[in-house]
């Protein structure tokens, strides 16, 4: 009948979606890795430079908080094109997996600068005056107090960044920037196979998974401590 369409051919289909598994996780990884670095930075600047705090700076303060404000409301879809000339200074091109790792870092980084922030300010202003009254210089009673106090809640802001960067790693297959996004695009939308479309979904359902357990796991092994 002309009005059914043949299923998907998975035996050429499957090599394309491993090889398309492989490059979202690349691209998860790489950013996590760098964004999270970049993150936990910014999140200990806006912390410690908060008036009245460790290092407090008005100056710094407002305005590494102004960046993060103008940055982060900004749809990522919409911010991939943004920062294509960035993009393109870095990578050498905006498209590829290479190409959407630049925005995706620099989004990940200013999120997570904020989720940081966010936790070490929950964190007892008691047991920083005590590390100081026992004579702890600054920088160590931030990196190994402050930091080490909130480290569980820490842990599950990461997961829920890890959540975060699939979804951008997905929404980077509209630029043609692989990963499953990439080859739902192309292989289900585009050719209006639903069957590719649920396969896509699924799989990054259980990447999605895997994180959030391992990230709880994580988090309540900390608290156990």
């Amino acid at each position: 009948m002309s009005g059914v369409r043949p299923g998907a051919d998975w035996g050429s289909l499957t090599p394309v979606l491993l090889e398309s598994i492989q490059e979202t996780i690349y691209m998860v990884v790489v950013t996590l890795l760098i964004g999270g670095i970049a993150g936990l930075l910014i999140g200990a600047v806006l912390y410690a430079t908060r008036p009245g705090n460790l290092f407090g700076n008005r100056a710094v303060f407002h305005t590494v908080n102004i960046v993060i404000n103008l940055v982060r409301p900004i749809p990522f879809i919409i911010f991939l094109t943004a920062v294509g000339p960035l993009t393109k200074v870095i990578a050498g091109t905006t498209l590829g997996t290479e190409a959407a790792i630049v925005p995706m870092t620099i989004m990940a980084a200013v999120v997570i600068g904020r989720v940081v922030e966010q936790n070490l300010v929950a964190v007892d202003p008691g047991v920083v005056e005590a590390a100081l009254a026992i004579g702890a210089k600054r920088v160590a009673v931030l990196f190994g107090v402050v930091i080490p106090e909130a480290l569980a809640p820490l842990i599950l802001g990461y997961t829920f960044m890890f959540i975060a960067v699939v979804d951008m790693s997905a929404m980077a297959g509209y630029i043609g920037g692989g990963g499953l996004g990439n080859f739902a695009i192309i292989y289900g939308y585009q050719q209006f196979d639903q069957q590719v479309t649920w396969v896509t979904v699924a799989i990054v359902i259980v990447i999605v998974q895997v994180g959030q357990l391992l990230g709880n796991w994580l988090a309540q092994r900390v608290l156990r401590r």
